[in-house]
């Protein structure tokens, strides 16, 4: 048996406990994720350098799994177009039964192999892409079957799992476990499994969009200025980068064309926004690298 679908001892006899008392356990458990997490760094490093290298080779991520593995893959992926400006098709996050299946669950498509080589094709995935299959279980076939179709390609390819000597280890060039051991709720994944994904998931895009330069510091420079409050969150890094003041920041935002390294470097170096973009190209992105 799994370690996710053992029993919790910790939490034996919860429907006679108090609200406080189930709180408590929850939380007491939870706050175990994050060192088993930190265990695995080296491996997590890994598989983001693979993912960084696919990225600057033109190359996209693809996450793929089902029922909340596939959920918080699909979630991850969504978030990366809005906070680093990246084309909508760079990481693209899959759910067995599609998109349906975020709202309401569709449980037995899981178990399709043949399914999951079905919606890589849809959605275009080659051999110059990397694959994430996640599955809290380790076991899941339509993750399987998504690793395995990867790997036939020649694609390079990853794995997501809480579970120790997991079956989609085998199919991962980089495979992460993460022991989150039994769960509160007996083989309920959605959460410490859950949360230990999230945090790998997070990790991952994160650390790979830093890699790729559309970090400055610790700011988001190449968020896109869609609402209120993400303009409201690119003007303060005008003024913080550059020292000016927000009227003068909101000049520069416009004439960027709502660009903030453009921007930045437009006041940084006294030069046009053509030649801003010029060198945030010739310097691959990288906001430092041309304030230098």
């Amino acid at each position: 048996m799994s370690s996710t679908e053992s029993r919790n001892n910790k939490s034996k006899g919860l429907d006679t406990k108090s609200t406080l008392e189930i709180l408590k356990i929850i939380n007491n458990e939870d706050m175990t994720i994050a060192k088993k997490v930190g265990e695995k760094i080296p491996d997590i490093e890994k598989l983001t350098d693979a993912i960084v290298d696919v990225f600057k080779k033109g190359g996209h991520l693809y996450y793929i799994g089902a029922g909340t593995s596939g959920r918080l893959g699909v979630l991850d992926a969504s978030e990366a177009f809005p906070t680093f400006s990246v084309d909508k098709n760079m990481i693209k996050g899959i759910i067995a039964g599609g998109d349906k299946a975020l709202r309401n669950p569709i449980e037995n498509a899981e178990d399709d192999e043949n399914l999951a080589k079905k919606d890589l094709e849809d959605h275009g995935f080659t051999k110059d892409d990397l694959l994430v299959g996640i599955a809290s279980s380790g076991r899941t076939p339509y993750v399987i079957g998504a690793l395995k179709y990867a790997k036939k390609l020649g694609a390079k390819t990853g794995s997501i799992t809480c579970n120790i000597g997991s079956e989609i280890s085998k199919f991962a060039d980089y495979p992460i476990e993460i022991d989150t051991g039994s769960e509160v709720l007996t083989g309920s994944t959605r959460m410490k499994a859950g949360t230990a994904t999230k945090m790998v998931l997070n990790m991952i895009s994160t650390t790979s969009m830093v890699r790729i330069g559309k970090v400055y510091d610790n700011l988001m420079v190449d968020l896109r200025v869609s609402n209120e409050k993400l303009k409201n969150r690119a003007l303060k890094m005008i003024e913080d980068i550059c020292n000016i003041d927000k009227n003068h920041a909101e000049k520069l935002l416009d004439d960027a064309d709502g660009r903030v390294k453009c921007a930045i470097l437009m006041e940084k170096k006294s030069i046009s926004k053509k030649e801003a973009l010029e060198l945030l190209e010739e310097n691959e992105g990288f906001l430092r690298k041309g304030i230098q």
